[in-house]
């Protein structure tokens, strides 16, 4: 396995309010990047961040996705909420709507949806959920990717139905053998150098370390890096400089796709 073209994505829009989450400077992580992950207000986020953030993105030709989470602004969106499958996706359809219409209004088209923490992780174990996740996605928003993990239902349902899909590889994250993430709610700041070898690494050998000590295969088109990581910015610049330095070019998806 080499890939000579990947997507980066990261987590945008995610304060609330005069709320600002943590050093987060959005402008200057649009730069790095090449598609965006906006909170849609459930576990961050508000219509005038939403706004902005959009604006953000058209500017640095990014690719525009929804972050749908939990309704849980205390949490970010990182605890598990007990709720009906049908209530989970009205919360889905509510935030890929609100996000949606931002992008129509600023000249910009939806290319993702990436649903944020811990309903991602959720999602990934859930068959029922996510086979109304992909159902959902196959009626309102046919043409827009879904990024998930390889190692997770959503991928196989989502292969199963024909709906786009993007595998993600967490640049900031661990993997277990089964090839899943090791879940957090919070991480300490990254040895850059060492999370950029790990990302080369995956992108030319396909494979990755895990948490038990095995070297597992992983395949993805796009690599994930959180915006509360502490220090994303330079995390981001160090792992964007080590693609491009073994010939490794740095793009959305919608582009990789109407090639």
């Amino acid at each position: 396995m080499t890939i000579s073209r990947i997507d980066i994505s990261c987590d945008m829009g995610e304060g609330f309010g005069q709320w600002k989450l943590g050093e987060t400077d959005d402008a200057r992580l649009m730069t790095l990047i090449s598609s965006a992950n906006v909170a849609a207000g459930f576990h961050a986020g508000d219509p005038n961040l939403i706004d902005q953030t959009i604006q953000l993105a058209v500017a640095n030709k990014v690719g525009i996705g929804v972050h749908p989470g939990y309704r849980d602004l205390q949490g970010f969106g990182r605890r598990r909420i007990a709720g009906s499958n049908e209530e989970l996706i009205n919360d889905i359809v509510y935030q890929v709507g609100a996000v949606r219409e931002f992008a129509r209004r600023h000249g910009g088209g939806l290319q993702h949806v990436k649903p944020h923490g811990a309903l991602y992780m959720e999602l990934a174990d859930n068959e029922p959920l996510s086979r109304a996740f992909v159902d959902l996605m196959r009626m309102i928003a046919p043409d827009a990717f879904i990024y998930c993990m390889g190692a997770s239902v959503t991928y196989r349902i989502a292969k199963e139905m024909g709906h786009p899909v993007v595998r993600e590889f967490y640049a900031d994250r661990a993997y277990h053998r089964d090839g899943k993430i090791v879940f957090a709610r919070k991480v300490d700041r990254f040895d850059n150098k060492a999370v950029a070898q790990k990302v080369v690494r995956a992108c030319k050998e396909g494979k990755v370390l895990t948490v038990e000590g095995d070297d597992i295969e992983i395949g993805f088109e796009s690599i994930c890096i959180h915006s509360d990581t502490p220090g994303a910015p330079e995390l981001l610049q160090a792992v964007r400089h080590a693609l491009e330095e073994n010939g490794i070019r740095i793009a959305p998806v919608s582009e990789a796709a109407s090639a």
